[in-house]
C-alpha cells in the first residue's frame, strides 16, 4: 500500500481542507460511475478513499503517523470494512446524488425520470394566459398488475434474505473493534421483494408506455423558453416507485403587429407628412381593444408614444408593462400635379431648396401635347 499522503498528493502537514480538496479531485477522476467500471480506476478509488478516511479523522491520522501504512491493524480489510463507510456515502457527501444509479449509492424508493413536452402559444395566449391540452407518450403504471410487476393472481414475495429491507448488515472485526456495514441485498438487488411470476404485459417491470393527456394552466406573462413543472406527472417508476415530473416548455408564435421587450410590447404606426406636421388622432388596436393615439404637431419619425399598462402582465407579479408605439413618417413616392404644386409652394414659403423637375423625355412631352 502506498503512503496515504502520496496517494492524495498532499504533504504530511496538510490541513483538513487541503486533504478534502485533494480527495475530491481524485474521487471525480477515479469513481466507477465516471470511469465506466474500469478495474484499475476502481482500485485506485478504493485506495484514495481509504487514505482520505484515515487522514481526515484526527485520531486515525495520529495512529497512521505513529504506525505507518505497514501496520497490520491498518492493512486488514477494505476501506469500507475498516471504516464502516460505503463509497457512495463518501462520494455523495461531496457531489450529491448525481450518480444515484451507482452500486455504491444509498438505498431508497425508486423514482421515475423526468419528461419534457413543448406547447406552442399564440402571442396573445402568452400575454394573457390560457389552458392548453398536451399529449405526451410516457411510461405509466401497468394496468394488468397495478405496478407490482407480478402476474395477476400471484403476489410479490418478501425477500427471505433481507426480510424486505433491501439491505443486509455485515459485522467485521477491525483494530477499531466491531464494525457494522450495510450493503444492498444480493438476492433481491436491493428491492426487498422478489417476483416469482412476472407480469406478461410489462414483463415484471410494473410499467408500460402509453399516451397521456393533461390540461395545462399556462399563467399570463409567460415568454419563449419558459418551463412549467408538473410534479408527479412524468414517467412512472418501476415496481411502484415514485413518478417523475413533466416539464412543459413554452414556445410563442410571432405576431404580425407586436414584438415583446420584457414585459413591454412594441409596435409601429405609420403616418403621413401632413399628419406628422399638423398633428392627428389615430385609433390604434391594442391587445385589449382600440385606443386613441394623439400625435402632436411636429412629430418626428422614430418618436415613441407610450400607452401605460397595455403591455404584458408580470409573471407571478401584479405589475403590467406598457405598449410602446413607434411613429414612422412615410414620405409619398408618387404625387400628382396638384400635390407637387402644393409642396413646391410650401418649400417656397419656407425658403427651402428643392430639385428642379426632372426632364421626362421626348415621348413624355409628346404624350402631354396630345392630351
Amino acid at each position: 500500500m502506498a503512503d496515504f499522503y502520496e496517494l492524495l498528493g498532499v504533504s504530511r502537514s496538510a490541513t483538513e481542507d487541503e486533504i478534502k480538496k485533494a480527495y475530491r479531485r481524485l474521487a471525480r477522476e477515479h469513481h466507477p460511475d465516471i470511469t465506466g467500471g474500469d478495474k484499475d480506476s476502481e482500485e485506485r478509488f478504493k485506495e484514495v478513499t481509504r487514505a482520505y478516511e484515515t487522514l481526515r479523522d484526527p485520531e486515525k491520522r495520529r495512529m497512521y503517523d505513529t504506525y505507518g501504512s505497514d501496520d497490520p491493524r491498518m492493512a486488514q480489510g477494505s476501506a469500507q470494512d475498516i471504516f464502516g463507510a460505503g463509497f457512495g456515502d463518501i462520494f455523495e457527501t461531496f457531489f450529491g446524488q448525481a450518480f444515484g444509479n451507482s452500486p455504491f449509492g444509498q438505498q431508497g424508493p425508486r423514482r421515475g425520470g423526468n419528461a419534457e413536452v413543448t406547447v406552442v402559444l399564440s402571442f396573445e395566449e402568452a400575454v394573457f394566459g390560457v389552458q392548453k391540452n398536451v399529449t405526451v407518450r410516457l411510461p405509466v403504471v401497468c394496468g394488468s398488475c397495478a405496478g407490482s410487476g407480478a402476474q395477476p393472481g400471484t403476489s410479490v414475495q418478501t425477500c427471505a434474505t433481507c426480510k424486505g429491507a433491501g439491505q443486509v448488515r455485515r459485522v467485521q472485526q477491525s483494530f477499531l473493534g466491531r464494525v457494522v456495514t450495510t450493503v444492498p441485498c444480493d438476492k433481491c438487488r436491493g428491492e426487498g421483494k422478489i417476483i416469482t411470476q412476472p407480469c406478461k404485459t410489462c414483463r415484471g417491470e410494473g410499467i408500460t408506455v402509453e399516451d397521456r393527456s393533461y390540461v395545462i394552466d399556462v399563467p399570463q406573462g409567460v415568454d419563449e423558453g419558459t418551463t412549467l413543472r408538473l410534479p408527479g406527472k412524468g414517467p412512472a417508476a418501476a415496481h411502484g416507485g415514485l413518478p417523475g415530473d413533466l416539464y412543459v416548455r413554452v414556445a410563442v408564435s410571432k405576431s404580425d403587429r407586436f414584438t415583446r421587450d420584457g414585459i413591454n410590447i412594441r409596435a409601429q404606426q405609420t403616418i403621413s407628412i401632413a399628419q406628422a406636421s399638423l398633428g392627428t388622432s389615430i385609433l390604434f388596436t391594442t391587445l385589449d381593444g382600440q385606443e386613441t393615439i394623439s400625435v402632436s404637431p411636429g412629430t418626428q419619425s422614430g418618436a415613441e408614444i407610450v400607452l401605460k399598462n397595455k403591455g404584458v402582465p408580470q409573471l407571478q407579479g401584479r405589475r403590467r408593462g406598457d405598449l410602446i408605439v413607434k411613429i414612422v413618417v412615410v414620405t409619398p413616392s408618387e404625387l400628382n400635379d396638384e400635390e407637387i404644386g402644393l409642396l413646391r409652394r410650401l418649400a417656397e414659403i419656407r425658403g427651402e431648396s428643392i430639385s428642379e423637375p426632372v426632364d421626362q423625355g421626348i415621348f413624355s412631352k409628346l404624350k402631354s401635347a396630345w392630351k
